[in-house]
Order: structure tokens, then C-alpha cells, then sequence
């Protein structure tokens, strides 16, 4: 299992209007059996800092997510909204409450 869990920083005043672009994404990643997590959690401390929590079958997995046309098309909207990336951590996923043992 392959695992995400990293920090975007929203363009100020922007914060909810990305978080629903990426919410958007997590509609169209329910259709992929091979993701298994798509958290989006906004920052309590910082106004414009967003969380996101993925686990994915395997990182190939999460790689061919982001060439479908849907996924492009949701990234292109939302990359004006962005004013950086924070931090980024690449994880393996055990397992846990949502998740299922040994998948």
C-alpha cells in the first residue's frame, strides 16, 4: 500500500474554494478501486493551509490517477488557487479504522 500525506497552501481568501476542487477530485477517485483513502482536512491553525490524506494500492496507482483526463482538468482549475506546497510525506499504510487489513 502507498501512502500521502501532505500540506497545500491556498492563495489568501482562496482556501475554500480550492478545497472544493479537491473534493471534487475525491468524487471522481470513488470510481477507482485502487483508492482506498482521499482525505481533505482544512488547517485549524493556518487560514490558508489545507491537509491531504491518500492511500492508493500502490504508488503506479497513484501515478495513473493523475493522467485521467478528469483528475488533469480538476488540477488545471485548481492551480491558480495555489500559492505553494508545504510539507509532503510518502508513507506505508498498515492498516487501521477505513482501511482495510492487508489490502
Amino acid at each position: 500500500m502507498f501512502g500521502l500525506f501532505g500540506k497545500l497552501k491556498a492563495q489568501d481568501g482562496q482556501r475554500d474554494a480550492l478545497i472544493q476542487h479537491l473534493l471534487h477530485a475525491a468524487d471522481a477517485l470513488r470510481q477507482m478501486e485502487s483508492c482506498y483513502l482521499y482525505v481533505i482536512s482544512a488547517d485549524s491553525s493556518d487560514p490558508n493551509g489545507i491537509w491531504v490524506m491518500e492511500a492508493w494500492r500502490s504508488q503506479a496507482d497513484h501515478q495513473a490517477s493523475l493522467s485521467l483526463a478528469t483528475i488533469q482538468q480538476i488540477i488545471a482549475v485548481a492551480r491558480p488557487l495555489i500559492a505553494g506546497m508545504g510539507e509532503r510525506f510518502e508513507l506505508h499504510p498498515i492498516g487501521g479504522k477505513g482501511l482495510v487489513q492487508g489490502q
